[in-house]
């Protein structure tokens, strides 16, 4: 009999804010690099909520052959709304692409984005998520590699508190030899915030020598939180290096312990163990001033849970 695991799927039904209106014209920004174009400075974009508005803005990232830019995609907002966001990114040949995602939407909006990926032969993509707005999020990726010696990297950090719902669903296909993809991804949860991961690597049999690897952990601040966590591997080709792993749990006693009798009090202490966890993960992000800013944005949503 299969498993009941209603936990999943997002609940929209139950979570949109009620009398939405559609907003008369959808936001929609095309970002096209020609070949060879290399930007120096990052491209920053902001799409904005509504209250009682449904919108349903479009992303879509084009780097041709060569190609290299940065770009950072912000969201905000205020009110009840529902941004309801499709994304496509298409990478050519040998093209680099940084995007930081920066999701802090109101605090009643619902925001869910789809996003797709095709991937070309040497291309690289190097992706960062903040998700610490919205009620109910739910960030949903769909990529395909279909090029040789192509790499991908999710990497996220997801800050949860109150009664959110936060939702990371990425697939990921593997369809060409000699592939890379990694996802990392960390989250807070505190109160009663309930947070989903689902991380999928395909290797269809073509895709030999792949090497994918993904990683999910998460901290709970409050006994009432709660982090579902699903990672799963499909390989159909026989010569790969492939592994997943997941934790989730509460702060480690010892190396607190450790910090206090080092003359640190327990706030202090436990701030810096968990502001060290999320480092990690932000330290992926390529550009010294987002990193910096992200890094800022994580230091004063903890200063807010551990009331410091």
């Amino acid at each position: 009999m299969p498993k009941d695991e209603a936990w999943k799927y997002t609940n929209l039904g139950r979570t949109l804010p009620a009398n939405l209106v559609l907003a008369d014209q959808p936001q929609e920004v095309v970002i096209h690099k020609n070949r060879g174009e290399v930007c120096e400075q990052p491209e920053d974009i902001l799409f904005t909520g509504i209250d009682g508005q449904h919108s349903q803005p479009r992303l879509k990232i084009v780097l041709e052959q060569g190609a290299q830019a940065t770009i950072i995609e912000r969201h905000e907002g205020e009110g009840a709304y529902w941004k309801n966001m499709v994304t496509e990114i298409e990478l050519g040949r040998g093209a680099h692409l940084h995007h930081i995602r920066i999701q802090n939407d109101a605090p009643e909006a619902v925001h869910t984005n789809m996003v797709s990926f095709k991937v070309a032969r040497d291309a690289l993509y190097n992706g960062f998520s903040l998700n610490s707005g919205a009620k109910l999020s739910r960030h949903e990726i769909h990529a395909v590699i279909d090029g040789q010696n192509a790499e991908i990297s999710f990497n996220g950090v997801n800050l949860l508190a109150g009664e959110q719902h936060g939702d990371t669903t990425i697939l990921i296909e593997h369809q060409a030899p000699h592939s890379r993809s990694n996802q990392f991804y960390r989250s807070l949860l505190d109160d009663k915030a309930r947070g989903v991961f689902q991380g999928k690597v395909h290797v269809h049999q073509k895709a030999q020598k792949t090497d994918a690897y993904q990683l999910s952990n998460a901290l709970l601040l409050s006994p009432e939180a709660e982090m579902d966590t699903k990672p799963e591997l499909e390989i159909y080709a026989d010569d790969v290096k492939c592994s997943h792993g997941a934790t989730t749990g509460q702060l480690d006693e010892q190396p607190l312990f450790y910090l206090r009798q080092r003359g640190l009090n327990e706030a202090q202490a436990r701030f810096l163990l968990i502001q060290s966890f999320v480092d990690e993960v932000v330290d992926k992000i390529v550009d010294e001033k987002i990193r910096d800013q992200i890094l800022k944005e994580t230091e004063k949503w903890l200063h807010v849970a551990l009331k410091i």
